[in-house]
């Protein structure tokens, strides 16, 4: 084991967030060039583009809860969530590969519906983040201890992570996205696979409450019952995070009279670059200090309520591109949040032996949300001539979410009562 894993310096952090980041610039770029890539380049309507994104929650149903299962019961490759981050890591890259090539795809196999195409790179690199997010994740709360070992863990992640998540939108603004793409699948390689061969993972994790024979029965009811909340709240933040990430062009394309598609693609870009910087900046220098006074479901109800008003704020005054830019650096305090808190939040209140399954389940409060917007507000919003309507979604979602957040106790380790209950 390396010293700086035995002393958890904040160079072991940092090294501990490499594999996550790769899954998040991953993501970041499927986010900045997806949308725009189908309706630039393949001509798709905005229902077939939501179509699209359905295709990788859809795997993310599946293919969460059942890797975090396996790696929780698993081992081999010298580690439990090592081989699920290299084998998604390769996986991600080469489906990163894809996207500016689906014609060629098509053309190379007969395939005259690029639909099709779509959705199976879609499907796929959905699936391979999915594969290495809930490992990336879980081995977190695997080598850190709780409370806030846990917390500067997962603010850690989100700080390195957001780091790289800015650099994606900086350079799909200045150099293209299809530059972008292509620098992806390089840095998707290098962070999946390099960084798992310096950290060791604990052969034998911690038993789970259900083999605790001094567990009460009711200690089981009043954990489920502050999961569920978690999970609620949590999917109602992504509600809105997701209509925004989907449909965020069409509102640019309506409400802005730019001149060129090039030009709404580095909105996109510089919109989401400012988002970003500020959401790797707050969670390690002002959220986990903010988390460790008052609590980090506290913390988080804050900055979610705050990702409302400036969506409600978008809807008001986001009608020129520096309005925009302006606006989401209000919204990137409920993005810092969101990607960095609630894992903290809810890795407290399950055992480390069953981390895996748990984050699996946790992820569904992400992926449901995705489908919904993809399968039901993409046809919504496409029957509506004001694309206002988008971030008025965003708004009403993110602000029932900070309700229902006042909802979750904070645990033990911050003050909450028995099983994160405040008495």
């Amino acid at each position: 084991m390396l010293d700086i894993q035995k002393k958890l310096s904040n160079s072991f952090y940092a090294l501990l967030s490499l594999p996550a980041t790769a899954m998040g610039f991953a993501l970041s770029i499927q986010i900045s060039a997806l949308s725009w890539i189908l309706s630039t380049k393949y001509g798709l309507e905005i229902h077939e583009i939501g179509f699209v994104w359905a295709a990788g929650p859809l795997a993310g149903i599946i293919g969460q809860p059942l890797v975090g299962l396996i790696s929780d019961n698993v081992w081999f490759w010298n580690g439990r969530r090592r081989p699920f981050i290299l084998i998604g890591g390769t996986i991600a890259a080469l489906m990163l590969l894809c996207l500016p090539n689906l014609d060629v795809i098509a053309n190379f196999f007969n395939i005259s519906n690029l639909i099709v195409v779509a959705l199976f790179v879609a499907l796929t690199l959905d699936l391979a983040i999915n594969i290495s997010f809930n490992p990336t994740r879980s081995l977190i709360a695997d080598v850190t201890g709780e409370g806030e070992e846990r917390t500067k863990g997962f603010t850690w992640m989100q700080t390195i992570s957001g780091f790289f998540g800015v650099l994606a939108y900086v350079i799909g603004a200045t150099v293209g996205n299809y530059n972008l793409i292509y620098f992806g699948v390089f840095l998707v390689m290098l962070f999946s696979i390099v960084p798992t061969f310096f950290i060791e993972e604990p052969r034998v994790l911690s038993p789970s409450k259900e083999e605790n024979p001094d567990a009460k029965e009711e200690e089981y009811s009043t954990e489920k019952g502050q999961l569920w909340r978690i999970y609620i709240a949590h999917g109602f933040t992504w509600l809105g995070i997701q209509t925004m990430f989907v449909f965020i062009f069409a509102y640019i394309q309506q409400k802005m009279n730019l001149g060129s598609d090039d030009e709404v693609g580095q909105t996109i870009a510089i919109a989401f670059a400012v988002m970003n910087t500020v959401g790797f900046l707050l969670p390690v220098f002002v959220l986990q200090p903010i988390a460790k006074k008052i609590g980090p479901v506290r913390t988080h109800t804050l900055c979610i309520a705050s990702m409302a008003v400036a969506y409600f704020a978008i809807v008001a005054l986001g009608k020129t591109q520096m309005s925009l830019y302006v606006l989401m650096a209000f919204v990137g305090i409920g993005w810092a949040a969101t990607v960095s808190l609630p894992f903290a939040i809810f890795s407290e209140k399950v055992s480390k032996a069953r981390m895996g399954f748990y984050m699996g389940i946790f992820n569904l409060s992400v992926v449901i949300p995705q489908l919904i917007v993809s399968l039901g507000i993409g046809l919504l919003i496409e029957s509506l001539a004001d694309k206002n309507s988008i971030f008025m979604v965003c708004g009403v979602s993110l602000a029932v979410s900070a309700v229902l957040w006042t909802l979750v106790g904070e645990s033990a380790s911050y003050g909450g009562g028995e099983n994160g209950i405040e008495e």
